[in-house]
């Protein structure tokens, strides 16, 4: 790990395994076994400590059965200029998710059909977090 932590694709990486596997509620021993490695070397990914090699990416890729290219959708263009913020955005999106409550609050939110209903769920978060509207 560089001195001043893992790199920000190795994060992102990880945290797009760690959501595949929960998308598909699959443990983390789960696919430690698939991938003949301990539970504790899938956790190291997850959490970007180890990077993640082509041929492991491609194998947890064919195991969570998704594309390869999954793993890096959110990461700027590396020959484009990041717009000011995006990694910000994207890097709450991903905490959001990643945590076993959001998860399941994306899941059950996407299924209430009353738009009305799903903006007085997002008031009523803004006024937990006492954050004005906008």
């Amino acid at each position: 790990m560089p001195p001043d932590g893992p790199a920000e694709v190795d994060l992102h990486v990880g945290r797009r395994i760690r959501q595949r596997r929960k998308a598909l509620n699959v443990t983390q021993e789960a696919l430690a076994d698939a991938l003949g490695l301990t539970f504790q070397q899938i956790q190291k990914y997850e959490r970007g400590a180890n990077r993640v090699s082509a041929s492991k990416l491609y194998q947890v890729a064919a195991y969570l059965q998704t594309p390869v290219d999954y793993f890096f959708d959110g990461l700027a263009d590396p020959t484009a200029q990041a717009t000011a913020g995006e990694t910000g955005f994207d890097r709450a999106i991903n905490d959001f998710l990643m945590s076993p409550e959001g998860l399941e609050m994306a899941a059950l939110f996407v299924r209430i059909e009353k738009p009305a209903l799903r903006r007085q769920l997002v008031q009523l978060m803004r006024a937990m977090v006492d954050e004005p509207e906008g």
